[in-house]
């Protein structure tokens, strides 16, 4: 069993950066494509960041792309989204996922381990 779990969230003002981090427990993290899916109030789950085991490649919603970035480390058994220029509709809860599959058009499948989320508020 994988267990994830994320932190870095809080609250900013517009413009401004956080970095979320998302730990895995577990030998086989480094096998895994990993995402990050955001929920605000009243909407669905969606999709915003993924990467390869590798960190080779990776894939963003356009909402987001120049803005964030998704990155891992391995070693460390983690992966990061740093988030830059934040809009007051990035207001969400964020959810690392883990053991997607992804293809090479870059739609991401999520994978069967959720972390418990971390909130992050954008203020105006």
């Amino acid at each position: 069993q994988v267990q994830l779990v994320e932190s870095g969230g809080g609250l900013v003002q517009a413009g401004g950066s956080l970095r979320l981090s998302c730990v895995a427990s577990g030998r086989t993290f480094s096998s895994y494509v990993m995402g990050w899916f955001r929920q605000a109030p009243g909407k669905e789950r969606e999709f915003v960041a993924a990467i390869t085991w590798s960190g080779y490649r990776a894939y963003y919603v356009d909402s987001v792309k120049g803005r964030f970035t998704i990155s891992r480390d391995n070693a460390k058994n983690t992966a990061y989204l740093q988030m830059n220029s934040l809009k007051p509709e990035d207001t969400a809860v964020y959810y690392c996922n883990g053991n997607g599959a992804l293809d090479r058009s870059g739609m991401y499948g999520a994978g069967p381990y959720w972390g418990q989320g971390t909130q992050v508020t954008v203020s105006s």
